[in-house]
C-alpha cells in the first residue's frame, strides 16, 4: 500500500503493469511511438530555422516552397503518430480496467456476508466503477503521455544544446526553478487527490443510502436533518477539490512565466549577438523561441498529467486494497455435495459476529431426514444466524455442522449451496422480470419448469394475473409487487431449485390474508418430503413441525414437539405460547 505524501509508489507501480503482459505487443507500440513523436518534434523547429535562414532572408522562392512542404510532411508524420499513440494508449487502458474490473468483482462475490455487513455498499460500488475508470486514465493520460514528455523533453534539450551550447545554458538557468516547484507540486497534489478520492467514497454511500432508504426518511419526516448532513458532506468534497484547484492556480502561472523569462533572455541575448554578427542568425532565435516551448510545454503536461497519475495512482491503491483483502470463505473442501438425505448435525456450535461477544453459545441440535424443525425465540436470540451458518455465509468460532454425518467444511462452497435452499424474510429481487428473478439466469432452469413448479405451490395464477406475466419486470429490488408477492417468488425461486435441504424463514407480519394463504400453502409444499428448518412465525407451522427449538440469548432452552413442550410448567415455549399464539389460534 502506497504511503500519503509519497509522489510515486514503485511496487504499486509494477503491480499495475503487471496487467499489461497480456497486450505486451500494444504497450511495446505505444513506445515506440512515443519515441517516434519525440524524434519529429525537433524537426519543424529546425525546418523554421533553416527556411528563415536561407529562403526567407535571400528571397529564395523555390527553397520556401520545398520547406513548407517539408514541414507540411512531417507534420503529417506527427498527426499519424499522434493519432496511434493515443489511440492505442486509451485502447490498451480500457483493456487493462476491464481485466482488473471482472477480477475485483469476482474478488468480491467470494467475500464473507460479514464483510459486507461491515463495509459501505457505496464505497465498494466506487472501487469498481469511478476508482476503476481513474486507473484507465493512467494509460491514457498519465503514464504514456510523461513517458513521451521526458523524451521529447531530452531530445529537446540535447538538440538545443547541439545547436547552440550559450543560448541553452540561459535556458538551463530557469530550469532548475521549475523543476523544483514541479516536484513540490507532485507531492502536494498526491495528498490533495487521496483526500478527494475519501470524499468521493463518503459521498457516494452517503447517497445511496439515503435513495435506498428514502422511504423511511420521508415517514419521520428527516429530509431536512438528511439535507444538511449531505450538506457537511458535500462541503468536505468541495473543499478537497478546491484544495486541488489551489495548487494548480499556483503551479501553472509560474511554470508560464518561467518559459517567458526564458523566452526572454534568448532574445535579449541572441539578438545582441546578431546585432554584433557574432554566430547566431535570425532564424537561430526563432527556432530557439520555439525550442524552449517545446521543453517547457511538456514540463507543464508532466505536472497536469502527474496529477492524472497520482488520481490513478489512489485509485489503484484503494482498488488493490480491497483486492488484498482476505475476507474469503475457506474453500477448502473436496467433495462434492449431491443428493443429501438431510440428516443435519449442529455440535457444540459457537460463533460471534464480533469477537468476545458470542451470539451462539455451545448449540447442539439433530434434524434427521425429511424432518421439519422449527425454531421460535425472541429478536436477537440467534435464529437467523443458525440459517446463515448452515450455508457457510459465516465461519463458526467452534464446534462442528454436519449434513449426513460429514463436516460441511469438506465439502466444495458452491456444491454444498447448490444443495441448501434459503428463503430469507427479507427479499432481493432484482430489477427485471420475475422469470429470470426466478432462474437467477440458471441454463438448466426452464421456463416450463419455472411454470410447472408454479403450479405446484399455487402461485401460478398470481404471476398470470400480471401484465406480461412471468415476462413481468418487477424493477428495483422488487418495488413493482408486495411483499407478499416478493415472499411468493422467493419460495418458488427455491422450489425450482429443488434443493435437499429447505431453511426458511417465513415471517408474514406485512402481508394480507390471500397473501399468507398461497405463503402458507406454499411453505407445506415445498416443504414436503425433505428436511426444513423455518424460523416459524406462525402456529400453523409450529404445530405441524417435528421438533421445535426455543432459543434465547443465544442458547437452546427448550427442545420438543408443540405437545411436549406446552406441558412444562412455566416454560419458555408455553409463556411465548399463551401470549402470542393462543389468540391466532382463537380466530381460527
Amino acid at each position: 500500500m502506497s504511503k500519503t505524501g509519497n509522489a510515486f509508489d514503485l511496487k504499486l507501480f509494477k503491480r499495475l503493469l503487471s496487467y499489461t503482459k497480456p497486450y505486451r505487443l500494444t504497450f511495446f507500440f505505444v513506445g515506440f511511438t512515443a519515441i517516434l513523436i519525440s524524434g519529429l518534434a525537433i524537426l519543424r523547429p529546425y525546418l523554421t530555422k533553416v527556411t528563415i535562414n536561407e529562403s526567407i532572408l535571400y528571397k529564395d522562392q523555390e527553397d520556401l516552397l520545398f520547406y513548407v512542404v517539408m514541414m507540411m510532411v512531417v507534420l503529417i508524420f506527427e498527426v499519424l503518430a499522434q493519432f496511434s499513440f493515443v489511440f492505442y494508449s486509451n485502447w490498451l487502458g480500457q483493456e487493462v480496467i476491464r481485466d482488473i474490473r471482472v477480477k475485483l468483482f469476482d474478488h468480491m462475490l467470494q467475500f464473507k456476508k460479514q464483510y459486507f455487513d461491515n463495509t459501505p455498499v457505496g464505497r465498494l460500488v466506487t472501487r469498481a466503477v469511478s476508482d476503476i475508470e481513474t486507473i484507465a486514465s493512467i494509460f491514457s493520460e498519465g503514464l504514456f503521455m510523461i513517458a513521451s514528455d521526458l523524451l521529447k523533453m531530452l531530445v529537446v534539450l540535447g538538440f538545443m544544446f547541439y545547436q547552440n551550447w550559450r543560448f541553452t545554458l540561459l535556458v538551463l538557468i530557469i530550469l532548475p526553478f521549475i523543476l523544483y516547484a514541479t516536484r513540490v507540486f507532485q507531492k502536494k497534489m498526491k495528498i490533495a487527490f487521496e483526500e478527494v478520492r475519501t470524499q468521493v467514497s463518503n459521498l457516494n454511500s452517503f447517497v445511496q443510502e439515503r435513495i435506498t432508504g428514502m422511504k423511511i426518511l420521508q415517514l419521520f419526516n428527516r429530509e431536512k436533518v438528511e439535507y444538511e448532513k449531505f450538506k457537511e458532506i458535500n462541503e468536505k468534497h468541495k473543499k478537497a477539490w478546491v484544495k486541488t484547484v489551489w495548487y494548480n492556480s499556483i503551479f501553472f502561472p509560474i511554470a508560464e512565466m518561467s518559459s517567458s523569462i526564458a523566452i526572454g533572455l534568448v532574445a535579449w541575448y541572441g539578438g545582441l549577438r546578431v546585432i554584433a554578427g557574432q554566430e547566431a542568425t535570425v532564424g537561430d532565435i526563432v527556432m530557439f523561441i520555439y525550442l524552449i516551448e517545446l521543453l517547457f510545454r511538456p514540463l507543464r503536461q508532466i505536472a497536469d498529467k502527474f496529477n492524472t497519475l497520482q488520481m490513478g495512482m489512489v485509485a489503484a491503491n484503494r482498488v488493490f486494497g480491497i483486492l488484498d483483502t482476505d475476507a474469503k470463505i475457506q474453500n477448502g473442501g473436496k467433495k462434492i455435495a449431491h443428493d443429501f438425505r438431510g440428516d443435519i448435525q449442529f455440535e457444540n456450535v459457537v460463533f460471534s459476529y464480533i469477537e468476545g461477544e458470542e451470539v451462539l453459545k455451545n448449540i447442539s441440535f439433530e434434524v434427521k431426514s425429511g424432518e421439519t424443525i422449527a425454531i421460535v425465540g425472541a429478536t436477537g436470540a440467534g435464529k437467523s444466524t443458525i440459517i446463515n451458518l448452515l450455508s457457510r455465509f459465516y465461519e463458526i468460532d467452534s464446534g462442528v455442522i454436519k449434513i449426513d454425518g460429514t463436516d460441511i467444511n469438506e465439502f466444495t462452497l458452491e456444491s454444498l449451496r447448490s444443495e441448501i435452499a434459503v428463503v430469507l424474510q427479507d427479499v432481493f429481487l432484482f430489477a427485471d422480470s420475475i422469470l429470470q428473478n426466478i432462474t437467477l439466469n440458471h441454463p438448466e432452469i426452464t421456463e416450463a419448469q419455472v411454470v410447472a413448479a408454479a403450479k405446484e405451490i399455487g402461485v401460478h395464477d398470481f404471476i398470470n394475473s400480471l401484465p406480461n406475466q412471468y415476462q413481468y419486470n418487477v424493477k428495483e429490488r422488487g418495488a413493482m409487487l408486495s411483499s407478499g408477492q416478493r415472499q411468493l417468488i422467493s419460495f418458488l425461486r427455491a422450489y425450482v431449485s429443488n434443493p435437499s435441504i429447505l431453511v426458511l424463514d417465513e415471517a408474514t407480519s406485512s402481508v394480507d390474508s390471500y397473501s399468507e394463504h398461497l405463503i402458507q400453502q406454499a411453505t407445506n409444499k415445498i416443504t414436503e418430503g425433505r428436511t426444513s428448518i423455518v424460523i416459524a412465525h406462525r402456529l400453523a407451522t409450529i404445530k405441524q413441525a417435528d421438533k421445535i427449538l426455543v432459543m434465547d440469548a443465544g442458547k437452546i432452552v427448550e427442545m420438543g414437539n408443540h405437545q411436549e413442550l406446552l406441558q412444562i410448567e412455566n416454560g419458555y415455549y408455553r409463556n411465548l405460547y399463551e401470549v402470542q399464539f393462543m389468540q391466532e389460534e382463537s380466530q381460527v
